[in-house]
């Protein structure tokens, strides 16, 4: 009797195991359809997110938007998915509700928020742009030091091509918060260099000689024409400024504003105009003369007033030694 007792309790822990193995299997086989049923409608939202991200794609193309097109796709495929994993849920697990799932992602998303702050703050500012456009790809654009192309805009971060081949990533929302100069926002821009001639040369008719010779560079533009202005009376020499217009690539500014100086430089030298360079008068005295410190008579300094002081010297006095005796 005893030894029927320990075999039954030792046949015990295996038929539990048993029995729960044969549950499990019974659920699997009898939640089969189910896991079937939701796997192919992932399957299906996959496959339905990648042709709705390229057909958003390719309307965005033919409307000269590629990069609001390809950030829209990965919305709208993103969206697909997470729709058809609620769904997938809610069939595999009967008693799941999707009413509860999206309770619960609210509940959540205020942890999500704080947590992914920067990105969802960058996606909305790409979003803003790509809707906006402030300026497009291909564009030369300045954001605080960096200036260069732009090449493409992400849902994170705008990457820029500088002019020296390297590349700039930089964030969405600072682009969207911070001062963007567009260059290329226009076909054309102005372009302005300053040249100091001599006071001896005639201002009017230089400014003419120098404007004409603009007219003849290639890239400078007939329409604005060029122009040439007296502009400022500095220290040693008349400034004009000459101002024209060329297309707004940085390589054609670069082109033309070489061809410019070389043509003003030309033309002041085939008519002897003077550009000079910045010159310093330095004015030295020992301070013997009898007239230092007289406000009377001295020559430089505050004018005479109505009663000047004494000399600093004894005028009256004569100099011990003359100048140039050696002792």
């Amino acid at each position: 009797m005893q030894d029927r007792t320990e075999g039954q309790i030792a046949t015990e822990p295996v038929g539990l195991i048993t029995a729960k193995v044969d549950g499990f299997v019974d659920g699997f086989f009898y939640q089969l359809p189910n896991i079937l049923a939701g796997a192919a409608l992932l399957v299906a939202a996959w496959l339905l997110g990648r042709l709705a991200a390229r057909v958003t794609r390719k309307v965005a193309e033919r409307r000269g938007r590629p990069d609001l097109g390809t950030l829209l796709g990965s919305l709208v495929k993103g969206m697909l998915i997470v729709v058809a994993i609620l769904m997938t849920a809610a069939i595999v697990f009967p008693s799941v509700k999707p009413a509860d799932i999206l309770a619960t992602l609210g509940i959540g998303s205020v942890a999500i928020g704080f947590a992914f702050r920067d990105i969802l703050q960058n996606l909305l500012a790409g979003l803003l742009l790509l809707i906006r456009r402030p300026f497009r790809r291909g564009d030369q654009i300045v954001i605080k030091d960096y200036e260069g192309t732009v090449e493409h805009i992400e849902s994170r971060a705008t990457y820029i091509k500088t002019y020296d081949g390297r590349r700039v990533i930089i964030p969405n929302a600072d682009i969207y918060t911070s001062p963007v100069m567009v260059n290329t926002a226009y076909e054309t821009r102005r372009a302005e260099y300053d040249v100091g001639i001599g006071y001896g040369d005639d201002p009017a008719s230089t400014a003419k000689t120098f404007a004409e010779a603009m007219r003849g560079v290639d890239g400078v533009l007939s329409d604005p024409p060029p122009e040439c202005l007296p502009w400022e009376l500095d220290g040693s020499s008349v400034n004009l400024k000459a101002r024209w217009w060329t297309r707004s690539a940085r390589a054609d500014q670069v082109l033309v504003r070489a061809r410019v100086i070389l043509a003003i430089f030309e033309a002041a030298k085939s008519r002897g105009i003077d550009l000079p360079f910045p010159t310093q008068i330095v004015l030295f005295h020992d301070q013997t003369e009898e007239t230092d410190g007289d406000r009377a008579r001295q020559r430089e300094g505050w004018p005479a007033g109505e009663d000047p002081p004494r000399p600093r010297s004894e005028s009256a006095e004569e100099p011990s030694h003359p100048p140039g005796s050696g002792s």
